[in-house]
């Protein structure tokens, strides 16, 4: 975690109230055209990996599986999280951003 660009600006995106995680959270998001990227676990289950694909290739939301359940949840001041919504435009710029410098896609 130390110097991750990426899980620091999800923390502060959380901080800000601006990210939504936990199933349920994600989709309303994402069906409310609220959501400006989804970011998934790696370790999360293929059903929930190609669930979460398919609804964001429908709703033009990216997608990017970045790190683990328990990372992803940790940056977000949560226990596991499979899939996190980021809600802002400014923060989901910079973390797209730096996924694409890591090839993270």
């Amino acid at each position: 975690m130390k110097n991750d660009r990426i899980l620091s600006l999800l923390g502060l995106s959380a901080k800000a109230g601006k990210c939504k995680s936990g199933e349920f959270q994600v989709e309303k998001a994402v069906k409310e055209n609220q959501a400006f990227v989804v970011i998934v676990a790696a370790d999360a289950s293929d059903a929930s990996k190609k669930s979460y694909r398919d609804m964001c290739k429908y709703y033009k939301v990216p997608m990017y599986e970045y790190k683990s359940k328990e990372e992803l949840g940790k940056c977000i001041g949560k226990e596991f999280r499979a899939a996190v919504a980021v809600v802002d435009e400014g923060f989901s710029k910079g973390i797209i951003k730096e996924l694409e410098i890591q090839g993270g896609r």
